[in-house]
């Protein structure tokens, strides 16, 4: 903050300590019907919220400078500078101005962080809004998340810094915690979560004292836990920030990776699982599923896709319900109109919890509880268990709703200061106020009438202002019909006005009542509130219910909608589809647009299957095919096949495309080496690893021979993973030649009249040729450059095998390959190669170019 001037006024003055005590925030300092920013906080937030930047003098004429904006419009401003990485702190006036003499006393009533908003101007309806703290120490690493909006806490143990920083990554909080000495840990963190708001707090506040605290005040047991001192940072966090009630937090769920199946960012970047590489929803697998009717249901589909099961009878469960739902349509039809007539039960319990609800939701939150009682009446009818536990879970909770209806008018306001909040008849009081404020402004207009007959003044006018509330208005031409009973309020350039007894005492009951109702009807709302937040543990469980009810039917939507089928999950390492289909291509181009292919692996053989064949031709398609399709099964979806045997995958790793990492100083080959190296690093024996193009960031040798070193580690390695590697080097090809768990498939493609025509199937064999050089061509590159590449290209594929028929890769300084003839002792090839040489006809650079060839030949041949 930039230093103040001297000789502040009081209110400056208190603006300055509320500031000093939140260096870190933007501080909304409420003067009347504005937050007002001051000093630095004005220069920053002013072009984020697009506002006017003026400035306030002194008497010494230095400026301060300052903006603002309306109080009653204030969400809509926090949420632009929560999207750009701001906290905001709300310091309110703590007394009424009109009843004080002199400076009002105010004070920071709440700190607005990204992670710990919770109204919804701020929040994705679909999208979880997660505060996270991470620490590592000696014996591992822990992060603790909490969606403050919705109550959900997690808790998962990790093993180090680059795990962590993974995870991170996979929930996308909007915050994280982290130690301030933990220079390791928040580095990773940066280079993960790149933009994220990182507060660096003192390493005390991760004791676990104060969520052993928390846990035993909720009934549990804290030794059942591990790894609480992450906890503990965030509740303290939030002891600080959101400064309102907790109560509607749950039990942390303990989350390990041995039950999910473990996807790394660079593998949720590649499938494309919640947006394209663009960022684009349109074109993401999980634009293909969601067909959810709730904000909860969409939150939650993006967790079952970023965190599928590992486990099979979990799974079962899910495709059970998934095609019981799927088999019955209009049932299923159904229940899909009074699931789009619920609200978002898990946020409405945040804002209870915090009190920071309208009248609106509440007798929203009535209409949606009606909804869920026909939902559970419906479902109890089914079969699938995991329906039948959603329909145990699901609470109507008569009792509240019946309390609800009885308090709350129909159609409240959205002001719960304004009046109009509850029913007639339910507090005598309150209809008593409301009448005699009704009839009063009835008297009060009679009155005029009264005065104009008994005066003759047909002009004359009732009226009412905040300085003087009600008086009579007499224009001067009539001043002197004016009675004497007629007491002077105030004069006017056209006009006297004046009050009399009556009109006074009927003042005082009319203005009176109405800000009694107000004051009577807004503390029967508050008790309301109070009441049914004291039932938020059971409207957590409802919610929860809700959202896999709607993932599970989503999921039945898009089955029946696209023809899916139900995959057969097992036990043995192998995957087994026929006639796959990519779900997202399919849906973009349409069914009768894509060709279905086969796959199977197994770790007897084929463990790898190399894919070549020519760019553009559908390679990349068939490896994210089956990795997606091996995704939807394990969480619990149906898949674009004819059928599908898969088992189970605990890890799914893919290396794809180019991208580099320039703020990080990581080249695209670097990068590519890095998510290499992850790999071989960390395979299992219930590993599918996809790798579509490796070692091409770099020389042509160089990348030919890590690309064949790292298909023969992957078939050596004791793990067996299951492999689809696609490759541009027709060299690979030659690994099935001497590994017999390695074969080749390839991209059918045919040449008609000159032109490449590509059949999207997958067939046995490797590919005959690359195509590349056609591609280019219909690119649009010019004749003369295609001419020239294939005479190259015809000149490195020249020589391929050795003398004993073996593809030179396969050399190894242990088992030499057979020396060949030298260049006189009978090479028939390099022989031929001279003898169709026509000097007479070639020119210069065409001599040097195939004298260079000729050298090459000849010293391989040495």
């Amino acid at each position: 903050m930039t230093t103040p001037p001297p000789k502040l006024t009081p209110m400056l003055e208190q603006y300055v300590r509320a500031k000093s005590e939140h260096p870190d925030a933007l501080l909304f300092f409420r003067l009347g019907d504005f937050y007002e920013m001051f000093f630095e906080d004005a220069e920053i937030a002013a072009p984020i919220l697009d506002v006017t930047l003026t400035s306030r003098s002194k008497k010494d004429d230095v400026p301060i400078p300052m903006c603002g904006v309306p109080h009653f419009a204030v969400q809509a401003y926090i949420a632009k500078l929560l999207a750009a990485g701001k906290k905001v702190a709300l310091c309110e006036q703590m007394q009424d101005p009109a009843t004080v003499k002199g400076l009002v006393e105010r004070a920071v009533v709440r700190v607005v962080t990204p992670g710990t908003v919770t109204e919804e101007e701020s929040l994705d309806p679909k999208v979880p809004n997660f505060l996270a703290a991470a620490q590592l120490d000696g014996a591992g690493g822990t992060i603790a998340a909490v969606d403050l909006s919705t109550g959900e806490v997690r808790l998962v143990p990790l093993s180090d810094h680059r795990a962590i920083a993974d995870e991170l990554a996979r929930l996308a909080p909007r915050e994280v915690l982290a130690p301030q000495d933990a220079t390791e840990l928040i580095t990773a963190i940066e280079v993960a979560l790149p933009g994220v708001l990182l507060n660096r707090i003192p390493p005390i506040q991760f004791t676990p004292d104060g969520a052993e605290t928390w846990l035993r005040s909720r009934g549990a047991d804290p030794t059942a836990f591990s790894g609480l001192g992450a906890l503990s940072a965030v509740l303290w966090y939030l002891g600080q920030t959101h400064r309102a009630g907790l109560e509607h937090l749950r039990l942390p769920e303990v989350q390990g990776r041995a039950d999910r199946l473990h996807l790394d960012q660079a593998t949720r970047r590649n499938l494309e699982l919640l947006s394209t590489l663009r960022g684009e929803r349109r074109g993401s697998l999980l634009w293909v599923l969601d067909h959810t009717l709730t904000p909860m249901g969409g939150r939650l589909l993006r967790q079952w896709i970023l965190a599928p099961l590992t486990q099979a009878a979990g799974i079962g469960a899910r495709l059970d319900a998934v095609e019981s739902l799927r088999d019955q349509p209009t049932w299923r039809h159904s229940l899909e109109a009074e699931l789009r007539g619920v609200g978002d039960l898990e946020r409405l319990n945040g804002r209870l919890a915090a009190a920071r609800v309208t009248p609106r939701d509440i007798t929203g939150l009535a209409a949606t509880l009606r909804r869920v009682g026909e939902l559970r009446r419906a479902l109890l009818s089914t079969t699938a268990p995991l329906l039948q536990q959603v329909a145990a879970e699901l609470d109507p909770m008569d009792d509240v709703v019946a309390d609800i209806e009885r308090t709350m008018a129909d159609d409240p306001p959205l002001n719960a200061h304004g009046g109009g909040l509850v029913r007639a008849g339910l507090d005598a009081q309150v209809d008593e106020l409301r009448q005699l404020s009704s009839h009063g402004k009835q008297f009060i207009s009679q009155i005029e009438i009264d005065e104009r007959q008994r005066t003759g003044i047909t002009s004359l006018k009732v009226r009412f202002n905040n300085v003087f509330g009600y008086y009579i208005e007499v224009t001067k031409p009539n001043l002197h019909l004016v009675p004497d009973d007629f007491r002077r309020k105030q004069t006017t350039a056209n006009a006297e006005r004046f009050v009399t007894p009556k009109l006074e005492e009927y003042e005082a009951k009319v203005v009176g009542a109405e800000e009694r109702v107000r004051a009577l009807e807004y503390e029967i709302f508050s008790r309301i509130v109070v009441e049914v937040a004291t039932h938020q543990l059971r409207l957590g469980r409802t919610a929860n219910a809700l959202a896999q009810f709607d993932v599970l039917r989503s999921l039945a939507t898009v089955a029946e909608q696209r023809q899916y089928i139900r995959p057969v999950l097992t036990h043995e390492r192998h995957v087994a589809i026929r006639d796959g289909r990519h779900p997202v291509v399919e849906a973009m181009a349409g069914r009768a647009g894509f060709v279905p292919n086969d796959c199977v692996l197994d770790p007897s053989g084929p463990q790898i299957l190399t894919v070549t064949g020519p760019n553009m031709a559908g390679k990349s398609t068939y490896l994210r095919q089956v990795a997606i399709l091996t995704l939807m099964a394990q969480m619990g979806g149906f898949v674009p096949a004819a059928s599908a045997e898969i088992g189970i995958v605990d890890r799914l790793f893919t290396r794809v495309g180019a991208s580099d990492n320039l703020a990080g100083g990581e080249s695209t080959f670097m990068v590519e080496m890095k998510e290499t190296a992850e790999i071989l690093s960390n395979l299992t024996p219930r590993s599918l690893v996809i790798l579509d193009e490796i070692g091409r960031g770099t020389s042509t040798f160089d990348g030919i021979s890590i690309a064949w070193a790292v298909a023969e580690f992957l078939h050596e390695a004791v793990t067996r993973p299951l492999v689809l590697f696609a490759t541009h080097y027709h060299e690979l090809t030659d690994l099935a030649r001497l590994h017999e768990r390695i074969a080749n498939c390839s991209v059918a493609v045919r040449e008609w009249k000159g032109e490449v025509v590509f059949l999207r199937r997958i067939v046995e064999g490797p590919a005959s040729q690359s195509y590349g050089i056609q591609v280019a061509r219909l690119a649009g590159v010019p004749d003369p450059v295609i001419a020239r590449a294939k005479q190259i290209l015809r000149n490195l594929e020249a020589d391929e095998l050795n003398a004993a028929g073996k593809p030179r890769l396969a050399q190894t300084e242990e088992a030499p390959a057979t020396a060949q003839l030298s260049l006189f002792g009978g090479d028939t090839r390099l022989r031929e190669e001279l003898a169709e040489i026509d000097v007479d006809q070639m020119t210069p650079i065409e001599a040097l170019t195939r004298l260079h060839a000729l050298v090459v030949m000849a010293r391989k041949g040495r």
